[in-house]
């Protein structure tokens, strides 16, 4: 069965600028069951304060501006004003001060350490990566991982412990590869599964797809670590796990809605959350909700 849902990454493991009595937060991964990050979207207030280093990496996307922030790292003080898509990025054992001169809309992502951890090993023999400090560098690829991070937030279909775990290791891979000591002098293990390989991870699929899976439920299954596991899955069959376990899910769907079982204990039958979820995700795979799918098969 699949491994014990690890403990949710909460919002008391971060910094604390979240929880400033100014700032009016939108929405945030409390309660979504996510332990690779932490995600919060927010309007923050002008302010200036210190904080003291937390375990994991923090990743702030300016969602709009140009603002004005003075970071403070030790005897240095870097101020940059900063364009919408800058990122500030922070290592995790670190202390830092910082002053926002404007009020801005961002989005905050916390990081696992041992995800970066796990990801820079795989990248073979050298010096220890290290995550370097950011303030106001642009990366469009670290944006678009954050994209899915902001509508995973807001839409159910997306916040799957699978999909966040992908993200995770993404942005892990990202910022080792762009935003670290070893940036540039890095290349990750190519290659695709085994058709061995492959069979074991689909047919776990298939037999817990009731179950909330994660990328090291099936990387376990397959001898692998997540990232590597989730790398070699999609050059295999072309697509990113979570997506490929979607499709299975409503291929069962399909199957079920030939007999006369009630769609609602079909949803959860195939890992759906609730009716409604299985109906928005059978209806953007397959062109029409569950119950015109069953009139059509039966006639």
């Amino acid at each position: 069965m699949p491994t014990q849902m690890r403990s949710e990454f909460g919002v008391q493991e971060t910094h604390g600028i979240l929880w400033r009595s100014e700032n009016r937060v939108h929405v945030n991964s409390r309660g979504l069951g996510w332990a690779s990050m932490y995600a919060s979207m927010q309007t923050e207030a002008p302010y200036a304060d210190r904080y003291s280093a937390v375990d994991d990496h923090l990743i702030i996307v300016h969602r709009d501006g140009p603002v004005a922030v003075t970071r403070r790292l030790g005897k240095n003080q870097t101020r940059r004003v900063i364009a919408p898509g800058g990122l500030f990025i922070l290592p995790g054992g670190m202390d830092f001060g910082v002053e926002l001169e404007g009020e801005l809309n961002t989005l905050h992502i916390y990081l696992r350490k041992y995800i970066v951890e796990e990801v820079a090993r795989e990248f073979g023999s050298g010096p220890p990566a290290e995550i370097v400090p950011g303030l106001g560098s642009q990366d469009l690829f670290v944006e678009q991982l954050a994209m899915g991070v902001q509508e995973a937030l807001s839409d159910e279909d997306a916040a799957s412990s699978i999909y966040i775990d992908h993200l995770a290791y993404a942005l892990a891979a990202r910022l080792l590869r762009k935003h670290s000591s070893v940036a540039h002098s890095v290349s990750l293990p190519q290659g695709g599964f085994t058709q061995r390989q492959l069979q074991r991870a689909t047919d776990y699929m298939a037999a817990n797809l009731g179950q909330s899976l994660t990328l090291a439920d099936l990387a376990r299954i397959s001898g692998l670590s997540p990232s590597h596991f989730a790398r070699r899955f999609k050059l295999t069959t072309g697509v990113a796990p979570h997506q490929y376990l979607m499709q299975m899910r409503v291929d069962c769907a399909k199957r079920l809605l030939r007999e006369r079982m009630p769609i609602s204990e079909i949803a959860l039958e195939c890992g759906f959350s609730h009716q409604e979820h299985m109906t928005r995700i059978f209806r953007r795979f397959v062109g029409m909700t569950p119950a015109i799918y069953r009139r059509s098969v039966h006639g």
